[in-house]
């Protein structure tokens, strides 16, 4: 996750109140490697049919997701363990009935804070006001496109952005930070300002951008990938953006860290400058290396973008196990530049930084988990060689 308005401006919005208070020169120390941030996908089924679902979900719900005592019980855990956050997401969390149940456990503890990542189209206003009682601090919901046309076909369902507009109205009249999760493709990443614009005067504090990955339903439409020159443009045009909104709202790039570095280079005036800026994308850690994915069997992976890799289940294992420095599908994750060889991402300096991109694209479109992430296109060799940097030293 690149936290491009920190970057730029040096003001945070909706995570300064989760994180607590951070800037370039003083990065977050939230989560931590083996106390990571958690994604819940507590279902498979979702009420829309989204064409890049990362979990190929479902209308019906599959029998073998965790119950609603096992789901408790890891609740349980996970305040005892500290972890920082939990963010829902599904499949659609809110179609599970015993939601309430299962958040129950932690709501109103001081970790986890509760996050909620939603399709937006099941909050009502009693949902709104569940949410605000069990102390919910950020809901997040999809919008890939401000025209409703597009929006709907991508998520599959004619009246999902009228929906999911209608759950951002009643989320926000309750005080709870909302914010804009937009899916990027190479039919819609030009579209960016106009989303950010229409996003500000809705009163919506954060936007994520997340990178088409090519993991679950996403495989099949690799050919939507941005390309080079659209995902250049993006991070030039993503700067003057963060500028225009800073300390207003929240502006973040997900799945393509490789677009840090190279926001990084550009802001810099000094090799000083250039490594405050490496060091706070560092603290942001990536797949298995400060947040983790819970699936809706009970298996855990490095994220929902490496869907491949289980490092345990809780159902036979309790989750401080398996986020032990010992446990072996885990380690690769906590030091990925070790693991990294394509000829790209293997020599890379920043490799440790950058987490190698994608690994669903690099496995997908190189048929290599630890190759390149084709869609990286900066030049690192250039930039280590602008701010003195050894080119064979991984920072």
């Amino acid at each position: 996750m690149i936290p491009v308005t920190v970057l730029v401006g040096g003001k945070a919005a909706v995570s300064r109140r989760i994180k607590g208070d951070y800037s370039v020169s003083k990065p977050p120390r939230f989560s931590e490697l083996l106390r990571p941030i958690v994604f819940w996908n507590i279902t498979y089924q979702c009420n829309l049919q989204c064409v890049h679902c990362y979990i190929k979900a479902l209308a019906k719900r599959n029998p073998n997701e965790l119950t609603t005592e096992e789901a408790k019980r890891v609740a349980e855990e996970i305040v005892e363990i500290g972890i920082p956050l939990v963010v829902f997401s599904g499949g659609e969390p809110l179609v599970r009935s015993d939601f309430w149940e299962i958040v129950e456990p932690m709501a109103g503890k001081q970790r986890p804070k509760l996050s909620l990542s939603t399709n937006g189209t099941l909050i009502t206003r009693d949902v709104a006001e569940k949410l605000a009682s069990y102390q919910f601090k950020y809901v997040g919901i999809s919008i890939d496109s401000i025209k409703p046309e597009w929006h709907d076909r991508f998520r599959g369902v004619p009246g999902a952005f009228e929906a999911a507009v209608r759950g951002i109205k009643y989320v926000m009249e309750l005080g709870i930070d909302v914010g804009v999760r937009t899916t990027l493709t190479k039919y819609n990443i030009e579209e960016v300002p106009a989303i950010l614009k229409w996003a500000y005067d809705l009163g919506i504090k954060r936007v994520s951008l997340y990178v088409l990955d090519t993991v679950g339903r996403g495989a099949g439409i690799a050919d939507w990938l941005p390309t080079h020159e659209q995902l250049r443009k993006f991070a030039d045009t993503i700067i003057d953006e963060a500028r225009k909104y800073s300390g207003e709202m929240e502006i973040l790039i997900v799945r393509a860290q490789f677009l840090g570095i190279y926001i990084a280079d550009k802001l810099a005036r000094s090799p000083e400058d250039f490594m405050k800026y490496i060091s706070l994308l560092d603290a942001q850690g990536n797949c298995g290396r400060k947040s983790i994915s819970i699936y809706p069997n009970g298996d855990v992976k490095p994220c929902q973008f490496v869907d491949w890799v289980t490092l345990g289940n809780v159902r036979r294992q309790t989750l401080k196990d398996i986020l032990s420095p010992e446990n072996k599908e885990l380690k690769p994750f906590l030091a990925i530049e070790n693991y990294l060889r394509g000829p790209r991402c293997g020599r890379c300096p920043f490799r440790r930084i950058c987490g190698g991109g994608s690994r669903g694209r690099a496995l997908e479109l190189t048929g290599d988990e630890w190759g390149d992430d084709p869609l990286c296109f900066i030049d690192f060799s250039a930039i280590a060689k602008k701010w003195g940097i050894d080119p064979n030293k991984i920072l």
